[in-house]
């Protein structure tokens, strides 16, 4: 009676795999330490699949290395790729906000490339600040007497709470205990930087006696938040910057805005208040973040007057809220943007677009794909930006023989990964956040997934 061959005997071994072209070729790429691992990992599986009874009989040498090289090849891959966002959501947290301007850009890379003056004054030899070069730009283009920037929003008005009112109270109204993105809490950061919360007014309505009966000898800063993530609609009542400010300075108090979004610019059209305007309006401190409307890197600004200012940059705190030495290179270069050259700004450019740009795009991306419809779409701002604003938009509509789910993962694990919208069965392709450079790469993504 003729034996069974056993299938764990014919498996390559390690050393003899090693010592193949293919598998040389595979060092040289990626490594012979990475390359014998990966040669051992994938004949781990083998084993255990031939154990399981999946596999009958052992692959041959060339499947081996091939399994091998698509395990080295998926260790490698970043974590962080190169997305073409077709959402519409110009700002979409999840997919990193902003893209920045080339010159934002090419000064990170300068910047981290080689040494640079990161603390160092080079006319006078001597150790100076990081922000140097940054705050008189940020004062020319808001307007501000004195200048600060963190490392996020979040932590500018941490800095500033702590700075300010610490061991005093904080009055807010109530309509404006907003929460951010993460479960970040308006009063979850006052509690924080060690001051208490006196909340005022109703979830709809706050007049400017709420804040005039609840200000007491304790009272350090009355807080304004913006609503950047939501809109209170109906029967509703806020007080005004210039009335708040007014009766800080009968009070001999501060007041602290935290505008979120960081619009420098008046967009037409909306309601969203500018760093310049709140300044204008009596704001003694400005809060906002560099990545939203700013169309920078993440960072936290802090703008407003000398004496407000000033002790926090005192504070211990800042230590630990100070920005890298990229952020602070790409956060300089666009500020300088929106001094001389707005327009190279990509969040700004995107959103001034007009439906007749779109619609083009749209309908070169269609004949690019040779499938597919061009029909009306609602993009946003998004980033806790703009809320309930839509933009008209044009998008690109699929119907993968596929189905929606599954087409829409395929492109997901493409280079680069595409993210659109499903609505209603279909794939939709925004062209608000879409650049006509990425037009050729979303062109061949999609006709693989319309195939």
């Amino acid at each position: 009676m003729a034996t069974r061959e056993n299938p764990f005997r014919n498996l390559p071994q390690v050393q003899k795999l090693l010592e193949l072209p293919a598998a040389r070729s595979l060092s040289e790429r990626f490594g012979h330490r990475a390359v014998t691992h990966a040669l051992r990992s994938t004949l781990a599986e083998l084993r255990e699949q031939i154990g399981s009874g999946l596999l009958a009989a052992a692959p041959d040498v060339d499947t081996v290395l091939a399994r091998s090289g698509e395990r080295l090849a998926d260790e490698v891959r970043p974590g962080l790729r190169r997305t073409i966002n077709a959402t519409g959501i110009v700002l979409h947290t999840n997919l990193g906000r902003a893209p920045l301007a080339r010159e934002a850009i090419d000064a990170v890379a300068d910047a981290s490339s080689a040494y640079c003056n990161l603390e160092f004054d080079l006319e006078t030899g001597r150790r100076g600040s990081r922000t140097q070069a940054l705050e008189p730009l940020l004062e020319q283009v808001t307007g501000a007497e004195a200048a600060l920037a963190v490392n996020n929003g979040a932590a500018a008005v941490l800095l500033a709470l702590s700075a300010l009112s610490r061991g005093g109270e904080v009055i807010v109204s109530r309509g404006e205990l907003v929460e951010i993105g993460g479960g970040f809490r308006v009063p979850d950061v006052i509690r924080q930087g060690g001051a208490r919360l006196v909340e005022v007014g109703s979830t709809n309505k706050t007049r400017l006696d709420d804040y005039r009966a609840a200000i007491t000898p304790e009272t350090r800063v009355l807080l304004k938040v913006h609503q950047s993530n939501f809109r209170t609609i109906g029967f509703t009542a806020e007080t005004g910057m210039a009335e708040l400010a007014g009766l800080a300075r009968e009070h001999d108090l501060l007041v602290v805005a935290d505008l979120g979004s960081g619009l420098l610019h008046r967009t037409p059209g909306t309601t969203e208040p500018t760093v310049g305007e709140a300044l204008a309006a009596g704001a003694d401190l400005v809060t906002c973040s560099g990545d939203k409307l700013l169309g920078g890197p993440q960072a936290g600004l802090i703008l407003g007057s000398s004496e407000a200012v000033d002790p926090l940059r005192r504070h211990p705190l800042l230590r630990a809220v100070r920005l890298d030495k990229m952020s602070l290179a790409a956060l300089e270069a666009t500020l300088r943007l929106h001094r001389d050259r707005p327009e190279r700004i990509p969040v700004l450019r995107m959103l001034g677009q007009s439906e007749e740009e779109l619609q083009a795009r749209a309908e070169r991306l269609m004949a690019m794909v040779g499938s597919g419809e061009v029909e009306p779409s609602d993009a946003f701002a998004g980033g806790g930006s703009l809320p309930e604003e839509r933009i008209a938009s044009r998008a690109l509509a699929l119907a993968p023989p596929m189905g929606p789910d599954e087409a829409a993962a395929l492109l997901r694990s493409g280079e680069p990964a595409v993210v659109g919208r499903i609505r209603q069965d279909r794939l939709l392709f925004d062209m608000l956040t879409v650049a006509d450079e990425d037009l050729a790469e979303l062109a061949e993504a999609l006709k693989a997934v319309a195939a």
